[in-house]
């Protein structure tokens, strides 16, 4: 009998605010990743691993690794500032 196993890793982004980025030094649109590993069994995602928040400029590409509360604060942030 085979037993297939492993981790899929998915990106979501939660949403884009606009401030200065830390390596480039531009007021630029920062995008706001979530990113979930899974166990999955015969390639069936069954539940989460482990569970990361980067922050991605989109002018120079830089990421900056962010905590879960620094990520519910850029969704509130941006509810509040959408045009």
């Amino acid at each position: 009998m085979f037993l297939l196993f492993g981790t899929n890793a998915r990106d979501t982004v939660l949403t884009i605010v606009h401030f200065v980025c830390g390596y480039c030094s531009k007021a630029v649109a920062q995008r706001v990743i979530k990113n979930t590993n899974r166990f999955t069994l015969f390639f069936i995602p069954l539940f989460p691993v482990s569970t990361s928040y980067v922050n991605v400029c989109t002018n120079c590409g830089g990421v900056t690794k962010i905590t879960k509360d620094q990520a519910d604060n850029a969704l509130q942030w941006a509810a509040t500032h959408a045009q």
